[in-house]
């Protein structure tokens, strides 16, 4: 059985040998899966203390027909094979004619044949280092190789699934303008819309005429969507695992080609829907701060699974895994660079030039990975041995997450109850506070987490009181709940919560008059 993504009762889910999977990943550096000794060495060991069950790695296809027509596949049989010694599944990357808004993984019979392959251009009609969507063959020449790495893929792990699902080029988009201005992109701009943006918009004309002020930005995610589909069909044709794209988040100063012009940001991910079918979900790359907006923006009424194949490296990310999963079903939660996270040779700006964060309109707090391996290692172990319970309550409304913002808490309402959630002050090197809460039933509740203090209260505008009948500390262990120390009195009645450690807590009240 392939894996699958399937929508039921509203909610997705990912299947892996038929089973419902999340993966508690780690993005590794994007050079790194090039060299095999090097991920022995260097990555491998600097993983298995994370408790990570998916690993996310690129393939480039600079290496594997580095001539035109022929294919070396050493690599990625290599890092099949070593996931598989080391238990983990895989997500692959793969680094075709875009990576972060630009061509330069594509081989170098496709960078030198520059006429062949044609840039898009900028306003000013200089050509950029980014190849066209609109080039017809080099998209054909993407999808062809694409086409045989997937063939590849199907003979040598079709009946095992080390991979389960595989990322379609990298944050694609135009970076410094807001549109291609080669001599024919201006052609087709000017041309009346597709049928299929017709049909999804009720809109007609050309692109000016249908989106105005958007139209450049529209027109680019139209290209590159119906870029993508071209080259995700024809690998789904032979080996049809769920293939997805990825983000680079619209920021400031909000303007189309600061950020790349076209990616399947939230605003036109309804034109990526309609031209590109064959990618099953849409995926945002969160290094900004605004985590739990940023998910709310990309899970609210668009379809749209959570999916966060790369965040932050700081100590944040060891709380932002439970509210993703909590509060929004997230499939995936990985955070970049993760081989640097227990590397005890590295130092908090490990591998990152800072040079290249301001270029990317990224706050370099973001990679500060101090602290970062030794929190993120105890909130995965804690889910991973969670994951039966909390895939018992995906999407049944009863599982709901919470994430410290400006304010100092928050309600939660359940069925008999309501929960005020207190944070406790941030601290510096401590990660924020954050967690899940699971109702197993009108008066019993799981809390795991990071850094709070919880009260239970009677509904609003009830007159009864309530009491705690049981609290207990402890942990899962292959999903069965193992209590710890019992709280009671001055234990439980004040200040009872989760401190800065990740845990969990197992609450039973009652209501009394």
């Amino acid at each position: 059985m392939l894996p699958q993504l399937i929508k039921e009762n509203g909610v997705f889910n990912l299947y892996v040998d038929g089973k419902p999977y999340i993966a508690l990943a780690g993005e590794i550096h994007n050079s790194s899966s090039s060299d095999l000794d090097y991920m022995k060495q260097k990555v491998w060991p600097n993983l298995r203390g994370l408790h990570l069950n998916t690993v996310i790695l690129p393939v480039y296809w600079e290496l594997l027909e580095p001539k035109e027509g022929e294919f070396d596949f050493h690599i990625v049989d290599g890092i099949i094979e070593q996931a598989r010694e080391e238990n983990v599944r895989l997500v692959l990357l793969w680094f075709g004619l875009w990576k972060n808004g630009k061509s330069t993984y594509v081989p170098s019979w496709v960078k030198k044949d520059y006429k062949t392959y044609f840039r898009a251009s900028y306003r000013n009609k200089e050509t950029s280092d980014t190849i066209s969507p609109l080039c017809e063959k080099a998209v054909n020449a993407d999808a062809s190789a694409f086409r045989q790495l997937m063939s590849h893929l199907k003979k040598i792990d079709g009946d095992q699934h080390t991979v389960i699902m595989v990322q379609v080029e990298n944050e694609v988009g135009f970076l410094g303008s807001d549109r291609d201005y080669s001599d024919i992109a201006n052609c087709e701009f000017n041309l009346p819309i597709p049928s299929e943006v017709k049909a999804a918009y009720e809109r007609s004309g050309t692109w000016k005429e249908a989106f105005a002020g958007e139209a450049p930005e529209y027109f680019m995610a139209y290209h590159y969507a119906r870029a993508v589909e071209r080259i995700a069909k024809a690998g789904s044709d032979v080996y049809p695992i769920p293939m997805f794209v990825n983000a680079w988040l619209e920021q400031h100063p909000w303007n189309p080609g600061s950020y790349p012009s076209g990616g399947p940001i939230a605003k036109v991910m309804k034109m990526w829907k309609a031209v590109a079918p064959t990618i099953c979900l849409y995926a945002l790359d969160i290094y900004l701060s605004n985590f739990a907006e940023i998910c709310e923006e990309y899970t609210a009424g668009n379809d749209n699974p959570l999916f966060i194949p790369e965040a932050r490296r700081d100590i944040v990310s060891a709380t932002n895994v439970f509210y993703a999963i909590g509060k929004h079903d997230a499939l995936c939660f990985a955070p970049f660079g993760v081989e640097d996270f227990l590397d005890p040779s590295a130092d908090v700006g490990a591998g990152v030039d800072l040079s290249i964060l301001m270029a990317l309109n990224i706050d370099s707090s973001g990679f500060n990975i101090k602290g970062t391996g030794t929190y993120l290692a105890r909130s995965y172990e804690l889910i991973g041995n969670m994951m039966g319970i909390i895939q018992k309550y995906r999407g049944t409304g009863k599982m709901t997450g919470f994430l410290q913002d400006q304010d100092r808490g928050c309600i939660l309402s359940f069925s008999n109850y309501d929960l005020k959630i207190s944070y406790t002050h941030r601290q510096e090197g401590k990660p924020i506070s954050g967690g899940l809460v699971i109702e197993l039933s009108r008066d019993k509740f799981i809390l795991a987490g990071i850094g709070f203090n919880i009260e239970f209260l009677p509904k609003s505008g009830e007159s009864s009181k309530v009491g705690y009948i049981r609290v207990e500390e402890g942990t899962f262990v292959h999903d069965k709940w193992i209590r710890g120390r019992v709280l009671n009195g001055d234990e439980a009645s004040y200040r009872l919560g989760i401190g800065s450690n990740p845990g969990a807590i197992c609450v039973e009240m009652y209501k009394y008059e």
